[in-house]
């Protein structure tokens, strides 16, 4: 095998070396997924596909950064001589990097160059959470209503939700027959319009203009298919309806798409993320849908995997995999109740300064 990809076992190679068509890699805690998704565009990049051609997208802007890190130093270290065609050197923030971003980044990068056909300028604000907050209790409050009873909060909480399934305003205004949905819509049109008074977007409109942009602009949808060979989603089974409508809109032209993630590590449904889009991956992409699981755990002892093993195959939807380990067996599992969170971080400091302090002579 290849030198750059002398540290990966053989599950990981596989993955890093295969080229063309769908690939869905099914890694389990620990397994070094970062490890195999940054070797897989090193590999790409040896083979002669241009690094500006890739790109790569998570969730957290730390998982971006690490990722970003890694490639950099992948692509600059010593004896890998990937550059022979272009630079001497990659710069971090180089246009002939490969864009690895936040879903989140990628949709203002989308928005900022076609910001005057969404009716922006490239100089828009984007809104956090409190800020968002502020404008729909704004907004409650010219529609007469009472925000300690119509807390703007929740509001958010539901626009937000609905914007992440790729619900628009004037489709929820129509499905909207109850009381509190009738009051949302008003509530979501009026925010809307407080937004494009002041040349701002809150962080769902990221997601979800840009999503509606590649959709419905055939010559847009294009532009960045075109622009994109091969594209990776890290924690797929985290996605939401826009994200996962997004990633198919990129990759649909050439098909080649590698996803990484786990069905037992969903732990986002409470704000959107849909599990289906991960179990569902086979049959999105069709028969050369590439399948393969990563199931060699370098982070616990055997002890934990045995009982992780033993909780999670009680989980029916889920694809089959079996973690294991070459570490050693480990001190068997205790079991604590405890009273409530203090008492939990209490118990969890005095076994960490139980197991570390130093006995005394």
């Amino acid at each position: 095998m290849v030198d750059h990809l002398s540290g990966l076992n053989s599950k990981q190679k596989e993955a890093a070396t295969h080229m063309e068509g769908p690939l869905l890699i099914v890694a389990g805690a620990g397994a070094g997924k970062t490890k195999t998704i940054t070797h897989r565009i090193l590999n790409l990049i040896k083979n002669g596909v241009a690094p500006e051609k890739i790109l790569a997208v998570t969730f957290t802007n730390k998982a971006a950064k690490e990722m970003k890190e890694r490639v950099y130093h992948l692509l600059n270290s010593e004896g890998q001589n990937v550059l022979e065609k272009s630079l001497s050197r990659f710069d971090l923030d180089s246009e002939k990097m490969p864009f690895v971003s936040t879903f989140h980044s990628l949709g203002v990068y989308i928005i900022k160059e076609n910001a005057k056909i969404l009716g922006l300028t490239r100089h828009f604000t984007i809104l956090d959470e409190s800020d968002s907050t502020a404008l729909i209790k704004e907004a409650t409050k010219e529609m007469g209503l009472d925000p300690k009873q119509y807390d703007p909060k929740k509001i958010g909480n539901i626009i937000s939700r609905e914007k992440g399934k790729f619900t628009h305003l004037v489709d929820y205004k129509e499905r909207a027959s109850d009381y509190l949905s009738k009051i949302v819509a008003q509530v979501w049109n009026l925010y809307e319009r407080k937004k494009a008074k002041e040349n701002s977007l809150d962080f769902d409109d990221l997601l979800l203009k840009a999503t509606k942009l590649l959709k419905e602009n055939e010559q847009i949808r294009k532009i960045y298919q075109k622009k994109w060979d091969y594209i990776h989603v890290d924690e797929y089974q985290d996605t939401n309806e826009v994200q996962y409508l997004m990633s198919r809109l990129l990759s649909e032209n050439n098909k080649n798409i590698c996803v990484v993630g786990d069905a037992d590590q969903n732990i986002y449904s409470w704000r959107g993320a849909n599990l289906k889009n991960i179990l569902s991956f086979e049959k999105d992409y069709g028969k050369d849908v590439k399948i393969i699981l990563l199931e060699e755990n370098y982070r616990s002892t055997k002890n934990i995997l045995e009982a992780a093993n033993e909780i999670i195959k009680k989980n029916k939807y889920r694809p089959d995999k079996n973690l294991f380990t070459k570490n050693k067996i480990g001190e068997k599992i205790g079991f604590y109740e405890a009273l409530d969170e203090s008492d939990e971080a209490r118990e969890a400091a005095l076994r960490e300064h139980a197991e570390t302090a130093t006995p005394q002579k």
